[in-house]
């Protein structure tokens, strides 16, 4: 931030920290002793923007994906206008998704496009429901999120402040709960 901008109280958002992505497989692993298995899932949520130059950049980062053939990779689009690329890995290899998943952030955050950058999310299954570990790219914070079973767009809050507590030696987590955003819809959820 610069001297102007501090009198004008403007201020610019922290870069995210990427790198705590490959934290997820020790929270992967804390919540797995506690019921919690790995389900495979995750992904990348952003607002597509228009014209070509996002195009390359996000094929880029799926056919850099492609290069495993125990991956796969789908775009997704959800009510909400923005663009998920899911990726899809077995179901022991959490650090591989990590992996892609920092790829793909990191190589649009290089590309510019970091503005437009949602979440990313690592999908989990316990008693046969599914939650989700959301990384908030402009925080550089993780939140869980817990769709309840038993009712359409309602959150079982028990169990997401649970895997809070569970993880919150692993991961950094956001502590305003203001910010723990419902992403309805969300691959893999």
């Amino acid at each position: 931030m610069g001297f102007l901008d501090g009198i004008l109280g403007r201020s610019k958002p922290p870069k995210a920290n990427l790198d705590v992505l490959f934290a997820v497989p020790q929270a992967a692993l804390t919540l797995e002793a506690e019921g919690f298995a790995f389900s495979g899932h995750g992904a990348v949520c952003f607002r597509d923007a228009e014209g070509r130059a996002d195009d390359e950049v996000i094929a880029s980062a799926q056919e850099m994906i492609r290069t495993d053939p125990t991956a796969t990779v789908e775009m997704h689009h959800d009510e909400f206008g923005f663009t998920w690329l899911e990726v899809i890995r077995p179901s022991g290899d959490v650090s591989g998704l990590v992996t892609d998943l920092h790829a793909v952030n990191s190589t649009m955050a290089a590309q510019g496009f970091d503005a437009s950058m949602l979440c990313s999310t690592v999908v989990f299954e316990h008693e046969g429901h599914r939650s989700a570990l959301v990384y908030l790219f402009k925080r550089g914070t993780f939140y869980p999120f817990v769709p309840d079973p038993s009712a359409a767009r309602r959150r079982d809050n028990h169990t997401e402040l649970r895997m809070r507590a569970l993880v919150e030696n692993d991961v950094p987590i956001e502590a305003d709960l203001g910010r723990w955003l419902a992403i309805w819809g969300a691959p893999g959820l």
